[in-house]
Order: structure tokens, then C-alpha cells, then sequence
């Protein structure tokens, strides 16, 4: 997977500490009734503890996506390559305003961003903790670079969909789960809803 300019990156990167272990998260069942909160660290431990959160896709002008890659000091998949932004609502937090919240945080920006779907699913990373999480996925654009987190993101990269096809057919292993969950049924069941790339015609 071709990567930006060293120089490039480095001119677009802070190391701001956004988050941290200690952070409390809001449990829900199955119907996204809350239950209550619990700490981070205790959220993912073990099989995880199923809680809010939410995914967000950042398309451009050409189509492409925002991908990034997650900083090496992750607890779960780090340095693996995801969609452009994901994390958690606060207590007392709408999603909407998480998902802004969180893209300023990360990426540097934040744009209006719109609902597509919520789902739940849980996944294990070796014996280091899981990710149990009823999950809403949301789009947005946006049209430039962005100025990445680095306590948070390692690398980024704007992607044509046919390339990701063809990477998330070939080296599966590089990708988040959750990514790929959601990316299969965003190009597929929601692909009305993406933006259509130039030189491609419309989605039906």
C-alpha cells in the first residue's frame, strides 16, 4: 500500500493526548439501553464489555476514503490500517457531537457528518483485550490533509475504493476488524450513500 511522503506527514502531525485508560464509557445492552459506565481499561478486558461507540468514514472529492493508521502505542491492533476515525461518546455526549469531537481531536477537522448505520459485533486481539461495541457508523467529507494526532494515528492515506477492494482481498490482515465489517456493508447494502467517484457513474 503506497504511503505519503515522509515529509509530508511530518508536516501535518501534533501529539496531543486525547483520551486515556481511566476514561469512563457508557454500557448499553443489545437495544442500546444505557446501564451504566465503566472504565476503559475494564471495558476491553477479556471478551469486552459491550458499550457505545462509533465509526466514521471521510470521503473527498475523487471518491476516495480517509484511511489511518493506528499509532504503535495502541492497546488493541495497533499499527493496523481503519477507517478514519473511531472512538467513544462521553456521558451526557451525543453521538453527532462524539463523532466531531474526536475527528477534531484525531484528524485536525471536523465536518458535518451523516448516520448510515448502527451494529453490534465483538472481536478479540491475541490475548490483550477485546472490543465488544454497539457500534454507529457515520460519513463525511472533506477535501485536504489532515493534521493527525500522533498519540493517536502513525500514517494516513487517501484511497480509491477499487484499491481497497483489491487490499482488503489480498492482505486482510492489515485491516482493524471492525473496518472490515463495516466497510462490507457500507460498499454494498449503503452504497447509495457514499459519494460517487468522477469518473465512475452514480451508485443506483
Amino acid at each position: 500500500m503506497p504511503l505519503p511522503l515522509l515529509a509530508n506527514i511530518l508536516q501535518h502531525v501534533r501529539s496531543e493526548i486525547v483520551s486515556d485508560a481511566a476514561e469512563h464509557l457508557i454500557l448499553v445492552d443489545s437495544n442500546d439501553l444505557v446501564l451504566g459506565s465503566l472504565d476503559k481499561q475494564t471495558c476491553h478486558d477479556g471478551q469486552g464489555v459491550l458499550h457505545r461507540a462509533f465509526s466514521l468514514f471521510v470521503f473527498n472529492a475523487h471518491g476516495h476514503l480517509l484511511l489511518q493508521k493506528r499509532a504503535p502505542q495502541k492497546r488493541l491492533w495497533p499499527e493496523f490500517w481503519s477507517n478514519s476515525c473511531c472512538s467513544h461518546p462521553r456521558q451526557g455526549e451525543t453521538m453527532e457531537a462524539a463523532v466531531l469531537r474526536r475527528s477534531e481531536q484525531e484528524l485536525g477537522f471536523s465536518q458535518p457528518v451523516e448516520f448510515v448505520y448502527k451494529f453490534e459485533y465483538q472481536a478479540s486481539y491475541l490475548s490483550l483485550g477485546s472490543e465488544h461495541e454497539l457500534c454507529s457508523v457515520f460519513i463525511s467529507r472533506f477535501n485536504g490533509e489532515p493534521n493527525i494526532n500522533a498519540t493517536e494515528i502513525m500514517d494516513w492515506r487517501w484511497c480509491p475504493p477499487q484499491e481497497l477492494e483489491v487490499m482488503l482481498n489480498t492482505q486482510p490482515q492489515l485491516f482493524t476488524p471492525w473496518f472490515k465489517l463495516e466497510w462490507q456493508r457500507l460498499s454494498t447494502e449503503f452504497g447509495h450513500r457514499l459519494p460517487a467517484q468522477p469518473d465512475k457513474p452514480p451508485k443506483k
